[in-house]
């Protein structure tokens, strides 16, 4: 699955969640983060509306 991390941030209603997530898992979104200096939260919704958006083309 490829996914385009979204540089610009668009003013939208927000509610804040918590996750648990396994450690080899944060190191490598944190790798992402910093290589296309954005937040670790930046990257984690890119990939979830990536995988949305490609759920809802599939449907």
């Amino acid at each position: 699955m490829e996914f385009k991390i979204r540089l610009q941030k668009e003013k939208e209603e927000t509610v804040y969640k918590s996750l648990y997530m396994r450690q080899k898992q944060v190191d490598q979104i944190n790798k992402i983060a910093k290589e296309y200096n954005t937040s670790f939260n930046n990257v984690v919704i890119s990939m979830i509306e990536s995988c949305l958006d490609e759920t809802d083309e599939e449907r």
